[in-house]
């Protein structure tokens, strides 16, 4: 054996070898996933979809924050302002914090009888809950520290008493509040059972109007930062 067919033979062997450590260790990485060896052919198909799920509305958010970079880019082409949808932009904040008066469909809940102020705020937060855009009680709306408070028979809400006799009111889809609140074993069950002289009655409404608050809600020890 000449020297030159040794020494090939010596670095065909080498390659082989080193091969061989290199598969070894990728068939080791592999089987050092955590939980995908274990996972059966179905669960392994809905990772696969779900992973698709999530890529696609990672596209859609893409392509939306695209359309709206393009639109920006354009309006500053054109030397227009974003004057117009800053003042919708607050005109909706101050519609949601309660400074504006605010229209449109909802329901009517009509309460009477002993009932605590516990089981009132369970009322208005299932409304939230809900979806309900605004809520009054007896005309007063319910924002950031107007609370219903009291025991039975001296109910007040911002310093207002209630009578016996009270109305929520609330702007939303009326299918969706009525039917959150009327569920089997719903919040008006519920409040039922707490108070069970406490009459409560959900009447659907085509048109209300909710006034502003009366309310000073602007912070006093918290500033904006931006």
């Amino acid at each position: 054996m000449t020297p030159t067919v040794r020494r090939n033979r010596l670095t065909i062997a080498s390659m082989a070898g080193l091969l061989g450590i290199l598969v070894v260790g990728q068939l080791r990485g592999q089987a050092g996933v955590p939980g995908l060896s274990n996972l059966t052919v179905i669960e392994l198909t809905q990772l696969v979809a779900n992973l698709t799920t999530s890529n696609d509305q990672l596209r859609n958010e893409v392509a939306a924050l695209g359309r709206q970079e393009a639109h920006l880019i354009e309006s500053r082409d054109r030397g227009d302002t974003t004057v117009g949808e800053l003042t919708a932009d607050l005109a909706r904040i101050r519609a949601w914090a309660g400074l504006t008066a605010v229209s449109g469909q909802g329901i009517a809940i009509t309460v009477s009888g002993p009932i605590g102020g516990d089981g009132v705020e369970e009322l208005l937060n299932e409304l939230r809950n809900a979806g309900a855009e605004a809520i009054a009680v007896d005309g007063i709306r319910v924002v950031a520290g107007a609370v219903v408070a009291g025991s039975p028979g001296a109910l007040s809400i911002a310093n207002s008493a209630l009578g016996d006799s009270f109305e929520i009111r609330a702007i939303g889809s009326p299918q969706i509040l009525t039917g959150t609140l009327t569920r089997t074993g719903g919040v008006i069950a519920q409040v039922g059972a707490t108070y069970p002289n406490a009459r409560l009655t959900v009447t659907p409404v085509e048109s209300m109007t909710l006034a502003a608050t009366d309310l000073k809600i602007g912070p006093t020890d918290a500033s904006p930062r931006l």
